[in-house]
């Protein structure tokens, strides 16, 4: 009897080890990003980039902005990408450089919010870098490089006087001489 009840014990904690390797797994992968899994870029191009950081050079060939931006991708969707980024920097000429910094900045920017930690890994890791051409393309991009909001009545600047033109297409002389509207 008792070689049945440790077999029955060795039954039942193997799928609860199993299923609890699952969930740890999918619970790391999950909290590596810093965007919503829409915003995300393909796991099959972070590995192709992970396995050789010079492809997206020889990919993006004199294209700055495409360059940080997939950069940019690559790192909110997996932090660990930054590990890579020292073989990309090594193999990068001086204006890519710049905009590998202008990435890692607007990366760090888009993690501020949502994972602060990642944020401030990829600051360090800028600072460590020791690279001029990268941390000038990291200078360069303001800190609040958020989107502006879109236009409301709230928000709408104001009609600073009508001008001395009016009417329905501006077609006909105004009154020069009339009051001016106070602001409010």
């Amino acid at each position: 009897m008792p070689q049945t009840i440790m077999d029955a014990s060795r039954r039942s904690i193997v799928p609860i080890v199993m299923a609890a390797a699952i969930l740890c797994a999918m619970t790391s992968s999950s909290d590596a990003q810093c965007v919503t899994r829409s915003e995300r870029a393909a796991q099959i191009a972070i590995d192709a980039f992970v396995a050789e950081p010079s492809s997206l050079l020889v990919q993006l060939r004199s294209e700055k902005e495409k360059l940080s931006g997939r950069l940019q991708g690559y790192l909110v969707s997996d932090i660990s990408v930054l590990k890579s980024v020292p073989a990309l920097t090594r193999a990068a000429t001086q204006a890519d450089r710049a905009s590998i910094g202008a990435a890692l900045h607007r990366a760090e920017i888009r993690c501020r919010s949502s994972k602060p930690e990642f944020a401030q890994k990829i600051g360090d890791f800028v600072g460590k870098l020791h690279d001029s051409a990268v941390l000038a393309g990291y200078s360069s991009e303001p800190d609040d490089a958020a989107p502006s909001p879109p236009p409301t009545t709230a928000n709408l600047p104001a009609q600073s006087g009508s001008g001395l033109m009016s009417g329905e297409f501006k077609t006909d002389i105004a009154d020069p001489f009339a009051a001016m509207p106070l602001p409010e």
